[in-house]
Formats: structure tokens, C-alpha cells, sequence
């Protein structure tokens, strides 16, 4: 990978901020062989937001002897690596802050819906709707009995049961935080709750604090609807796999404890457990919830299959490949979850103006407080109030969740199309490629040779003949020149004899006591059996790219076949795509130019080159960038490496279960589709759209409040009501993004 993506996603060792860039996998770059610790693992029940995560990271900062901190917000689990000493001081610190980690063991695997979430009516929503009554019983006595001490009394007994029933947990981690000397939206609301309730506001204390808590228990479900858009990945995997046995019997067994190499089957309508290689029976397999293919594709003995794809006409048995652990699915389930954990640049841009923001309109209300009844005719006790209510303006809740939803709903849409984007940054900067660089061989074309022609040379000469014999030969070859003719012709073959392959020229052979050989120009020209008119036919398919092999007793020329990498259906629309929005495509190729140019014609490609090692790639990804700015490669991930690291931002292509791939680039295609290239640029200007309509809105409700409030027409309720109105707001716009499919 880049050296510079490596920067943007490796977390300090130790004293690691909130302006942290990300937080990668403990064991990866952050600690040498040398330093490496345990990694240590843990659920955070109430750690479900990026601020939360910011708060942690804050309470660590200084803490010695951490070399590394991963945070998986959507499980709400955290990984500290760190020597046992700086473990306990780690685990003192985050207690301090107002949270509770709770040890996992290493095959835990935690589901953040249902680990945070509280069981049972009462616990869940049956509290914050009998605060919420309590609250509004408050405000009615308040209103009907303003001068009664009785109703008083009883108003303010209601008011304090229904602000301990709601605001249990904000109070805690409220006065944690204040002790800390941070002003987070838990201190805020705990000040701002207080202090109304000592100023005789108990009625609009109690509303506050059950309005609050019970949007922010709509805002964290509408939350977990974006990380269950990834989570609910693990679904589609069964929990079983039907195994054979050594005496041939078939048992049913849980996924995990099948071994490499065993032999799996799945019956019609069942989903594939496991990543594995067909060896009997044919089916149609749909691997839409892995490659995002729209059409099933027909599988037989040799062909992978992937765990989570679906089976659908007719039974199959295949040989187990890899570990329930080490599946495609599961690798992709991993990278995205990975990629959650990795700030956005928008993202750490609202995370710093949040760090400003907060503190400058606390130090606002308590100039209200202080200074108004001296500048004003506000009385003490209004212009307290005045400034209890700019503290709960102050709350940047909108604003820090505007970005984090809206990231992870980006990557949970281009999930679901194939798309795998190893974090926010790429997101975000795909809308800004100018140029795409792209390898030919697997990428715009199929990456396997194929017959595209099959000409008699004498038009006497009958062609399934001339076929039967070109077959016969060819069949005997495993060179994938030979593989291409005998698979590209139908007729049925014969026996031959004498077979012999020679080296650089071709193979020979006798059918029927004559002798024939398919041999290449060259070996043609050694024979003497060349002439100017074959010359002539054979140049115009060496200009078209095409590998010429040509059928030949011991006399003559009999037939020309003609062999080329045909290019896939999609490119030529993916390119012209591609143009559309702006983005110039240039196809970088290691074969000679005359075949670039030929299919790059046919691809719509103006900019070929052709005859390039590695390291010209290499050359041409940086003259690209320097002439045209932001570009992209686009390759197999393994022999275009060099040119992936090179680039602003590596797309892999046609990944399925390749490791290299996986790992090389940012962005993984997981099937062979090159339209996924341009669906990638506009999921990114959508999701930038969204990104920055919601810092609008955020900002946008934060402003008419806080204008409200200095002109005296702003309760508290309306300011905590508009502020996780803002919230909700922004988290269903970021959803948006998961109901939108690709779109021109």
C-alpha cells in the first residue's frame, strides 16, 4: 500500500488524541516484532459513537506503555495492545471516564445490537415513557397550581423521579467528565439539567432530561440500522455445513469446526457455509451478496464457490478451502469493519471544529450568566436560565454523528454492490479522480484467450474437417493457445498418434496415418510453407492483437486459427461512463502496442500504452498524477503492485478469494465488472453531498437556536428538542445512502 495511506491509518502508541486519523488492527504497523504485546479485548457497552470514542482516547492520552488501540464502535468493542502494567493504568483511565469495559475472551464474538442493547420492556423503553409522563405531570401541576406548596412539592418529587429514571447513566458519565474538565454532551446536559432544577425550573428539568434520553435511544437504533447494514454480512453464512464422514455418511456440523479439504454438499435453495472448489455436480450459483452479480453463474467441478453465496438448481459437493474465519465473506466483513474504524477527512474536520465549537458557546452562556443582569434588565435568575439553555445549544451531537452515519452507510452501500472501500478517506476521494489507469489483461478484457477465428485457407478443403483434425491436436496440449482452440471448436476429435509438442513452434501429430501439425508463423516459415497471399491474410489478425496458430499437413496450409483475450462486455460501457464524469482512462499494458491498441479501441480508450515492465507502470502512474492530477490504478493486485501503491487510491478487480488482492488495494471490485469503477465515483459525490448537507443542517438549526435564545424566544425543552431533532434529522439522511443503488 501507499506509504501515504499507511500514514492516514496508523494510530500513535501511545498519547493518541482524538485527532487520531484512525485506529488500525493490533499486531499490524503500529508495534514492531521487537515491541509486540498481546492484544487485549473488550466490550464497551456504552460506547457506541465516535465522540464516545474521542472521549476514550482522551482519558489515554498520556497513559505510557500503549502501543495500540483499535476501536470497532459497531460491536463496541475495544482492543488495547500494551504491557500488563500500562493495561491496568488503560482500564483505571477509561473507568474515570464514565465507562465500563468488559474483558473477551479470543473467540468472542459480540453482536453491538444485542450486547448493548438493555432486555426487557422496562429496561429498554418502559423507563424513558414513565420519565416522559412523569415529566409531563410535572409540567401540568406546575401549570394548574402555580402558587400551591402542596403541588409544588409533589411537582418537584415527580420532576426528580422522572430526571433519575431517564438521566441515570448522562449523570454519570456527566459528572465524570466534569471532574475530567470536559465538556462533553453528557456535562452539558448534567449542568444544564441541574441547574434548572436548582433555579425552580424542576417542570422543564424533567422534560428535558426524558425528551433527551428518549431521542437518544430513537437516534441510537436508527445508528445501529447503519452498522447492521454490514453486520447483518454474517447472516448469510449458515451456522451448519453438511460434512462427509470417513466411513461416507453425511453429518450436519457447525461451520467452525469444519477442517480444510473436507468435503462439503449442498442441497437446492440452501446458502454456501464455506469457501470451497467444486468436484461434483453443476449449479447455478447467485453471489450477489458477495460479488454484487445481478445474474446467477453456472458452476462445475473446478469452479470456487464462496460461503454466503446461494445454490440454486441442483446439488453440489465441494472440497473446503478455507477456515469459517478466513472465508471471502468473513474477510469482507473484517476489511469494512476495519474501514468504520478509519476518520474521514470530512469527519476529522467536524471532530476539530466540535473541539472549538463546544467550549466557545460554554464560555458564552457563562458570560449570559455572569454579565447580563449588569448590561441588561434580566433578573440573576433569567439570565441563568438563558445561559442553561445556550449550554444545551452548545451539544455538538448532530454534528459529530453527521459524518460517522453517513461514512459507514457509504461503505455499507458500495458493500452491498461488490464494492469493498478500505475507508472513509477513499470514499471520499473517489469523487476527485481525474484519471484512471488500467491494466488489459483481466481487467478490460477477460484475462483468458478464446477462437475468434477459424478460416479455411483453401475454400475447397471442408470445414469440420479441417476443424475434427485442428481439435484432435490442439485437445492433446495443455498450452493455453491450444486450450482456447480445442475449447472454441465443437466438432468431435480424433485419435492421434505420434504426438509431439516443440518447444516455441507447436504440436504435431498423426490422425488417420497423415501427419499434421498446428504450428505457429514462425514454424511455418521454418516448414517453407509460407506465401505472400498467407502473409497477407495473417498480418491483418496480428494487427487486430490476435495470436495466429495455423493447421498443416506435410504439404501445405489448411486453415488459419486466430486467438485473442477478448475484452468483457461491460468495458466499453464502464469507459464510456468513466468519460462522462470527467474522468480520463489510459490503459497501461505489459503486451505489444498493436494488441493495446485494438482493444482499446474497442474500449473506447484514446490514451494506449503498450510494452511496460512493473517499473513503467510505476513511471506512468506518477506522470499521470503530475499531468492530470488525483489518478486511480486499476489491476489485479498482485503483478500491478507497484503502480496500486503508486496511485492515489488501488482498485483491485475480480478479487473473490484472493488474499494479495484483498490486502494491495483500496478499493476491492469483487467480481470482474468495470463498471464498478464509475458506480464507485458516484457513490462518493453522493455520499459527499450528504456528508456536507448534513454539517449544514447541523450548523444550520444549531444557529436559529442559539439567535432564539439571546432574543429571549428559546425555552430548554425546544433547544434540547431541536438539538436531537437535528440529530435524527441527520442520521436518517445518512441512511439514505443505503436505499440508493448505482445510478447515472
Amino acid at each position: 500500500m501507499n506509504p501515504t495511506h499507511q500514514r492516514q491509518q496508523v494510530d500513535t502508541a501511545c498519547g493518541c488524541g482524538s485527532g487520531c486519523a484512525a485506529s488500525p488492527a493490533v499486531g499490524g504497523p503500529m508495534a514492531s516484532k521487537a515491541t509486540a504485546v498481546e492484544p487485549h479485548r473488550f466490550r464497551i457497552a456504552n460506547m457506541d459513537c465516535a465522540s464516545e470514542e474521542s472521549e476514550i482516547r482522551r482519558a489515554l492520552d498520556g497513559v505510557a506503555g500503549i502501543r495500540g488501540l483499535q476501536f470497532n464502535l459497531g460491536d463496541r468493542e475495544l482492543t488495547i495492545a500494551a504491557e500488563d502494567h500500562a493495561l491496568r493504568l488503560a482500564l483505571d483511565a477509561i473507568r474515570k471516564a464514565g465507562f465500563k469495559p468488559e474483558p473477551l475472551g479470543v473467540e468472542d464474538k459480540s453482536d453491538g445490537a444485542t450486547a448493548a442493547a438493555p432486555t426487557g420492556f422496562w429496561a429498554s423503553w418502559g423507563k424513558l415513557i414513565a420519565a416522559l409522563g412523569l415529566a409531563v405531570a410535572a409540567e401540568g401541576l406546575a401549570f394548574a397550581f402555580p402558587d400551591s406548596w402542596p403541588a409544588k412539592a409533589l411537582g418537584m418529587a415527580l420532576a426528580a423521579v422522572a430526571i433519575a429514571l431517564a438521566g441515570f447513566s448522562v449523570y454519570g458519565k456527566g459528572l465524570s467528565a466534569l471532574r475530567q474538565g470536559r465538556l462533553n454532551i453528557n456535562a452539558l446536559m448534567t449542568v444544564a439539567v441541574t441547574g434548572a432544577f436548582l433555579i425552580g425550573q424542576w417542570p422543564e428539568a424533567a422534560m428535558v432530561m426524558a425528551l433527551y434520553a428518549i431521542a437518544e435511544a430513537i437516534e441510537a437504533r436508527a445508528v445501529d440500522r447503519a452498522r447492521n447494514a454490514i453486520k447483518s454480512l454474517l447472516a448469510l453464512a449458515p451456522e451448519q455445513a453438511e460434512v462427509r464422514q470417513g466411513d461416507g455418511s453425511w453429518t450436519r456440523v457447525g461451520v467452525k469446526a469444519v477442517v480444510v479439504d473436507a468435503t462439503v454438499r449442498i442441497r437446492p435453495g440452501e446458502r454456501v457455509p464455506l469457501d470451497g472448489v467444486v468436484t461434483l455436480g453443476q449449479s447455478a450459483i447467485d453471489q450477489s451478496p458477495v460479488t454484487g452479480e445481478s445474474l446467477p453463474i453456472d458452476k462445475a467441478p473446478g469452479d470456487e464457490v464462496y460461503a454466503g453465496t446461494i445454490n440454486q438448481s441442483a446439488a453440489l459437493e465441494f472440497r473446503v478451502t478455507a477456515p469459517a474465519s478466513d472465508s471471502t465473506l468473513a474477510r469482507i466483513i473484517h476489511a469494512v469493519e476495519q474501514a468504520q474504524s478509519s476518520r474521514a477527512p470530512t469527519q476529522r474536520f467536524v471532530d476539530r471544529f466540535a473541539a472549538i465549537y463546544t467550549p466557545a458557546v460554554f464560555i458564552l452562556a457563562v458570560a449570559v450568566a455572569l454579565l447580563a443582569p449588569w448590561i441588561t434588565d434580566l433578573t440573576w435568575m433569567q439570565a441563568v436560565y438563558k445561559a442553561l439553555v445556550l449550554l444545551v445549544i452548545a451539544c455538538p451531537c448532530a454534528l459529530v454523528i453527521s459524518t460517522p452515519v453517513t461514512v459507514v452507510s457509504g461503505l455499507a452501500a458500495g458493500a452491498r454492490r461488490g464494492i469493498l472501500i478500505k475507508g472513509g478517506v477513499y470514499l471520499e476521494d473517489a469523487r476527485k479522480i481525474k484519471a484512471v489507469a488500467l491494466d488489459k489483461t483481466g481487467t478490460i478484457t477477460e484475462g483468458k484467450p478464446k477462437l475468434v477465428a477459424f478460416e479455411p485457407v483453401d475454400t475447397g478443403l471442408d470445414q469440420r474437417v479441417l476443424e475434427g483434425l485442428a481439435k484432435s491436436l490442439a485437445g492433446r496440449s495443455d498450452h493455453p493457445v491450444s486450450k482456447a482452440i480445442a475449447e472454441g471448436l465443437s466438432t468431435a476429435d480424433q485419435e492421434v498418434g505420434e504426438f509431439q509438442a516443440v518447444a516455441g513452434r507447436g504440436v504435431q501429430g498423426v490422425i488417420g496415418n497423415h501427419s499434421y501439425a498446428l504450428a505457429n508463423h514462425r514454424w511455418i516459415e521454418e516448414r517453407g510453407q509460407c506465401s505472400a497471399e498467407l502473409e497477407t491474410r495473417l498480418a491483418v489478425h496480428e494487427e487486430a492483437g490476435r495470436t495466429v496458430t495455423l493447421l498443416a499437413n506435410s504439404e501445405r496450409v489448411m486453415a488459419i486459427c486466430a486467438v485473442a483475450d477478448t475484452i468483457k462486455p461491460s468495458s466499453a460501457q464502464a469507459v464510456a461512463d468513466l468519460k462522462s464524469l470527467g474522468v480520463t482512462p489510459v490503459m497501461l499494458t505489459g503486451d505489444n502496442i498493436a494488441t493495446a491498441r485494438t482493444v482499446g479501441s474497442l474500449a473506447g480508450i484514446a490514451e494506449v500504452r503498450g510494452n511496460l515492465l512493473p517499473e513503467d507502470k510505476l513511471q506512468a502512474i506518477g506522470e499521470l498524477q503530475q499531468r492530470l492530477g488525483i489518478t486511480a490504478m486499476t489491476g489485479d493486485g498482485i503483478n500491478d503492485a507497484p503502480a496500486l501503491a503508486k496511485a492515489d487510491i488501488g482498485f483491485a478487480m475480480g478479487a473473490a478469494g484472493t488474499h494479495t488482492a484483498m490486502e494491495a488495494a483500496d478499493v476491492v471490485v469483487m467480481n470482474d465488472d468495470l463498471r464498478r469503477l464509475p458506480e464507485t465515483i458516484r457513490l462518493s459525490k453522493r455520499t459527499h453531498a450528504v456528508l456536507w448537507q448534513n454539517i449544514c443542517l447541523a450548523l444550520g438549526i444549531k444557529l436559529v437556536f442559539l439567535v432564539l435564545a439571546i432574543f429571549d424566544n428559546a425555552s430548554m425543552w425546544m433547544a434540547v428538542f431541536a438539538d436531537m431533532g437535528a440529530s435524527l434529522l441527520v442520521v436518517l439522511n445518512g441512511l439514505r445512502l443505503l436505499g440508493k443503488q448505482s445510478s447515472k
